[in-house]
């Protein structure tokens, strides 16, 4: 099948290159004439593990290109999906305005050939219906159902193991407006070795923002659970491990440390809360998750100055600064808290990441020193800060002689004179 994606980033460059490497002709369109010259030439402007392989074995097999003109790829295409940013606004509801630009535009280059239009970007619920049908009708003058089709997708991809899950998801989830537009979606997965759930649009945007919040949640509780723990002189882990002994539990989000972050689960959960205002409902448990995040990753500083006093003037080396390994997204990472703080403090700080520098020099610019290897940074200070579970981390020497405060766990920062975790 001709696919069409609209916007090339986590989402829409994933989702291009996964059908394309299942034999789909992919077209990718964005805005950026610089990004679409990068995909052209094989250089993803993410990182992420497998996709840069898999994008230059599907260019070389001419099954995807990326084009800044949208008209023709929506007319040479029979499906396209939606894949834009949906960013949270100044009081944490959705911000819809690259979603509603995308759906009129979508509209105007719709020809009499019937099309179907997949929303694939996360969007509270209702959105696709009271949202996206009538931009595009109003801009094609056509109607939904009839002219064409609409459905909502939506992803679960985790970032650093992304392709793996797109290509072998748990669930597949469709909501059409109607039999056609869910089974032509539908069709699309048909060789995908997963369950397919064929719903509404707005039973499966909800099913996504569940999912997110379960999930922030479960971390959250895990959180406030090592936070006790760690009073009381137990080991968080090892009550984890025995937690999900139970059938009922998941040892999935069990890792107590400094929370939640980049681009879905923070955004995710205020956009549901948001929402759930409209209706005049108060979110008890998503609002509580939501609390405990913003102060955990603080949790650190806090066990730094009991043990030192001052921070004031100390060369402090962070390990890691992407929200979690495996990606290079500075979205929401726990390291921009814990690095203004320090430098709020009077720290003078130390930082390295295998992948995140550069995005981190455009959120932190030069208050601080960026070093390419662990090895390089941690000659610079003796007290560490774990924030990234990276595996380059996880080697003994990097710790021998140092003062340690570990934010996720890492067995082999044991070896430093001294030791402390946030939960544990």
């Amino acid at each position: 099948m001709n696919i069409c994606v609209v916007g090339t980033g986590y989402v829409g460059l994933v989702t291009g290159v996964c059908f394309a490497s299942q034999g789909h002709t992919v077209t990718c369109v964005d805005i950026d004439e610089k990004r679409v010259d990068d995909i052209n030439q094989g250089m993803p402007p993410i990182y992420e593990e497998g996709l840069e392989d898999l994008l230059n074995e599907v260019l070389l097999k001419k099954k995807l290109k990326a084009t800044t003109d949208l008209k023709s790829a929506i007319q040479g295409s029979e499906i396209s999906f939606i894949c834009v940013g949906t960013p949270s606004g100044l009081l944490g509801d959705i911000d819809l305005r690259f979603i509603e630009e995308v759906g009129r535009d979508i509209g105007r280059h719709l020809t009499d050939k019937y099309h179907v239009i997949v929303m694939k970007s996360t969007v509270v619920p209702g959105t696709t219906e009271y949202s996206l049908i009538p931009l595009i009708e109003s801009s094609s003058g056509k109607k939904a159902g009839s002219d064409f089709g609409i459905a909502m997708n939506p992803e679960f991809l985790r970032e650093g193991t992304a392709i793996e899950d797109f290509l072998k998801p748990d669930r597949i989830v469709v909501g059409g407006i109607d039999e056609r537009s869910t089974e032509d979606v539908a069709e699309l997965y048909k060789d995908f070795d997963a369950p397919i759930m064929q719903t509404n649009p707005r039973t499966a945007e909800m099913i996504k923002y569940a999912t997110n919040s379960f999930l922030a949640t479960k971390i959250s509780f895990i959180n406030e659970i090592g936070n006790i723990s760690k009073s009381l002189d137990i080991d968080s882990y090892e009550v984890a491990r025995g937690l999900a002994l139970d059938s009922r539990v998941s040892p999935s989000f069990l890792r107590a440390g400094l929370g939640f972050g980049g681009s879905c689960f923070p955004k995710d959960v205020k956009a549901i809360v948001g929402k759930a205002k409209e209706v005049y409902y108060h979110p008890i448990v998503l609002n509580a998750a939501l609390a405990l995040n913003e102060t955990q990753p603080l949790r650190l500083i806090r066990l730094a100055e009991e043990k030192l006093g001052s921070l004031k003037g100390r060369d402090v080396v962070v390990l890691g600064l992407a929200f979690k390994p495996g990606t290079d997204d500075m979205r929401e990472a726990p390291s921009i808290k814990i690095i203004s703080s320090l430098l709020k403090k009077g720290a003078v700080v130390h930082a390295t990441d295998p992948q995140a520098i550069s995005a981190a020099r455009k959120i932190l610019g030069e208050k601080i020193s960026y070093y390419e290897t662990p090895g390089e940074a941690v000659e610079k200070g003796d007290v560490l800060f774990i924030v990234t579970e990276w595996e380059e981390y996880r080697d003994e020497a990097l710790y021998r002689g140092k003062t340690v405060f570990d934010g996720r766990n890492i067995a082999e920062a044991r070896a430093a004179d001294y030791y402390e975790g946030v939960c544990w």
